[in-house]
């Protein structure tokens, strides 16, 4: 789901089966595909992004990218005084997860060059091996960073938020929950995750 026209079909291809959809597109509209090229930077911006909305975690990210004058790499990472990072944004422990990703990278543990060769699984089994990658943070690098059309992160609280009002259920669907409702979108799950980030912040409430 790399450009709009796949993106948009792959939702085209959902709402066909599923009502709620359809009727959620004609409510909010298309979104726009979210693309990260492949590399060390976007794991970066993946431990960033924990926990924090989308807008801090770009304003964080801007500071970070500008202390290395914009070459995110690994060794420039390293160079840097931790307290730097931290006048950046970032806490303590993402300061750490941080600087053991471009280790990890560095030393191999990590082999960035075979993750577009390997399955989904095995992708988010050698992210989550990263100390502060859970499994959400390696569903959304497969997804924006290598292109995988099919990840749904069922603990995203937005998505499980979007998917409650689409649904229109009583309560918010948890993980296992939430991963069954959406089952029957496979192989588009990627598409109708994108979807449900704009559905969380443009449907009514």
């Amino acid at each position: 789901m790399r450009d709009q026209a796949s993106l948009n079909a792959a939702l085209d291809a959902l709402a066909a089966q599923d009502a709620d959809v359809a009727r959620g597109l004609e409510a909010v509209g298309y979104p726009e595909p979210r693309v990260k090229e492949h590399g060390f930077a976007p794991l970066i911006d993946a431990v960033v992004s924990q926990q924090i909305s989308k807008e801090a975690a770009g304003a964080i990210n801007a500071r970070v990218q500008a202390l290395m004058d914009g070459a995110v790499t690994p060794e420039r990472l390293l160079a840097l005084d931790p307290e730097a990072l931290r006048g950046a944004g970032l806490s303590r422990p993402k300061v750490a997860y941080c600087r053991g990703v471009a280790v990890a990278v560095l030393d191999g543990r990590l082999p960035l060059d075979d993750l577009p060769a390997m399955t989904d699984e095995a992708v988010i089994q050698a992210i989550t091996g990263l100390r502060g990658f859970g499994r959400w943070s390696a569903e959304v690098y497969a997804m924006f960073a290598l292109g995988r059309p099919d990840i749904f992160p069922a603990d995203d609280m937005a998505l499980q938020e979007a998917l409650r009002r689409l649904k229109g259920l009583e309560d918010r669907p948890k993980g296992k929950e939430a991963r069954a409702l959406v089952a029957h979108w496979a192989p588009y799950r990627s598409a109708g995750s994108i979807f449900l980030w704009r559905f969380y912040r443009g449907a009514p409430q």
